[in-house]
């Protein structure tokens, strides 16, 4: 799930790591930029073009649903306590992306559960389309799934 994704280099990044690790779909917010922009479309190789998705929905309406379909929504934030290596999923399980910089406003990192990766190096967090591909790596491993 993507929330605020203006990158259209980002954009096509997640949608190729959704295709290479099965997500099931991507979801993007209202304020996410078109994935069937040429660039994104290009980034993606043609993923953008085969994977289920849903868009033009405020994120809080996404959370609704999801969270009422009994979907754990993990944040991906620097500032979380949780690192997603310690984290194994019990249940449907949604990753939830915001834009680089701001990240996810704290009202939803509040609503869901927080996940970090930790950095080394004075980094604190990786390109989003790098943090899609770490995490569903992690999620869709059978090694550490539930």
């Amino acid at each position: 799930m993507a929330a605020g994704i203006g990158n259209h280099d980002n954009m096509g990044g997640l949608f190729r790591n959704a295709a290479a690790f099965g997500a099931r779909a991507v979801l993007l917010d209202d304020r996410c930029c078109d994935p069937f922009y040429r660039k994104a479309i290009r980034v993606s190789v043609g993923a953008v073009l085969r994977t289920p998705m849903t868009t033009g929905e405020p994120l809080e309406a996404i959370l609704d649903r999801l969270h009422a379909a009994g979907v754990e929504v993990l944040a991906f934030t620097p500032s979380a306590r949780e690192t997603l290596a310690g984290f194994r999923r019990q249940g449907p399980v949604a990753v939830l992306l915001g834009t680089e910089g701001p990240g996810l406003p704290t009202s939803v990192i509040a609503r869901c559960r927080p996940v970090g990766i930790p950095m080394k190096g004075g980094f604190d967090s990786l390109n989003v389309a790098a943090t899609s591909a770490v995490a569903l790596h992690h999620l869709t491993s059978p090694a550490l799934s539930g």
